[in-house]
């Protein structure tokens, strides 16, 4: 359980990651921590209240504040190349610690020192991968390759095969423009609304070509909105139940309109209405599964139970893999074949996790609580194995420092 503390932020980065100054992405991020309290003014701290100081002149993970705040014990945690970066200590020595990470003064010997290993962070859960976390200068010479860690941080590990290999570097680019142009994750989730809706309008309409490109649009869009908000730190509510709301509602929308689409065509679907039906019932007993899981089983999604989890994760009949059966069967002049596939997969995959539910269930009434594979591996020491090659990477190195820093 977290204890209420204090937050005082050193000195300021001399560039901006993503349009955010180092200080600026502290603020952001201690945001997010009801039990904070970010501080103006060190002088009016009480002796005996708890403060964490952060030097803004490095880049650091999420995860590694969120364990800062969870300890109990006046400590510094040294940066890979052994330089003081935080400091949690009490009201009475804030200053002087604060002299400390501005270099002014010496490290106290009697200071309990950790270091990134010695935080013990864990498997992402909300974002279903486990990487190493990082803590890194900020200087004009590393900023396009923190600029790309911070990206890449953003991503999931388990995920579909096009959001993994097809979207990264194009979504790279229109992340850096959305931030030059000052554009919010909101108005790209607006944007993502709009051609979802458009795509679903053409397929109903039997304009297939028009409603893929559209539907590709949108899929590249939701990456690219999440993206931009985890790494400007810019969220809303409404923006999370948009984003969310439309990923779960509007693909077996889509395939319904397709299915429609195909009476106008020269080659309509006979069993029209029973394919409809069995393409629901695949949708939602899938996630139905999905959920069954998290809720009664564990408390991590069942894509990183086991490896081969998190490798069907990569085709499932999700909408992306469902868009590419679409857009394979049109590019040959078959879209009644196209909407037979998906109703398939669909079939298949909810079948697939009603198999590895019952098989969790098992496992779980006969040795307990379930693990996430990713609960075992290091993304660096064991990367000769196919899955911690394909769902985890290896961060930007730690090997620079940077002595000072501005005031």
């Amino acid at each position: 359980m977290q204890t209420a503390l204090f937050a005082d932020i050193v000195g300021d980065s001399e560039i901006s990651l993503w349009g955010l100054s180092g200080r600026k992405r502290l603020q952001r991020m201690l945001a997010g921590f009801k039990t904070v309290s970010l501080l103006d003014d060190l002088s009016a701290l009480p002796d005996d209240a708890n403060v964490l100081l952060l030097r803004a002149d490095y880049l650091f993970d999420a995860r590694v504040i969120e364990a800062l705040l969870t300890l109990h014990e006046n400590m510094v945690l040294l940066s890979p190349a052994h330089t003081p970066v935080a400091i949690l200590t009490t009201g009475k020595h804030a200053q002087a610690m604060r002299e400390v990470l501005n270099e002014s003064l010496s490290l106290p010997v009697h200071l309990k020192r950790y270091t990134l290993e010695s935080l013990q962070i864990g498997v992402q859960q909300n974002l279903k991968k486990k990487d190493s976390p990082y803590v890194l200068p900020i200087d004009r010479s590393n900023r396009k390759a923190l600029e790309s860690e911070l990206f890449a941080a953003s991503y999931k590990g388990v995920t579909d095969l096009v959001t993994k290999w097809l979207w990264p570097t194009p979504a790279f680019w229109v992340t850096q423009l959305c931030v030059r142009l000052g554009l919010k994750p909101n108005h790209v989730t607006l944007l993502s609304l709009l051609l979802a809706l458009w795509a679903g309008v053409a397929f109903w309409y039997g304009y297939f070509a028009i409603g893929l490109i559209m539907g590709w649009g949108m899929t590249f869009l939701d990456t690219v909105d999440g993206k931009l908000a985890r790494v400007t730190l810019t969220s809303s509510k409404i923006g999370d139940v948009l984003d969310h709301g439309l990923d779960i509602i509007h693909p077996p929308l889509w395939y319904l309109a397709w299915g429609i689409g195909l009476g106008g065509t020269a080659t309509p679907l006979p069993n029209l209405e029973l394919l409809v039906w069995l393409m629901f019932l695949g949708y939602i007993g899938g996630r139905l599964c999905e959920g069954a899981f998290q809720l009664w089983l564990a408390p991590f999604d069942i894509f990183i139970w086991r490896k081969l989890d998190s490798f069907h994760r990569l085709i499932t009949a999700r909408r992306n893999p469902n868009l590419i059966l679409l857009t394979a069967s049109w590019a040959i002049g078959q879209p009644e074949t196209g909407f037979v596939l998906v109703v398939g997969w669909h079939l298949l995959s909810t079948a697939f996790l009603l198999f590895r539910l019952s098989i969790a269930c098992y496992h779980r009434s006969q040795h307990g609580i379930l693990h996430s594979w990713m609960e075992y591996i290091d993304p660096v020491r064991d990367r000769q194995q196919l899955a911690v090659k394909v769902f985890t990477r290896i961060p930007l190195a730690q090997q620079y420092d940077k002595p000072t820093i501005s005031n």
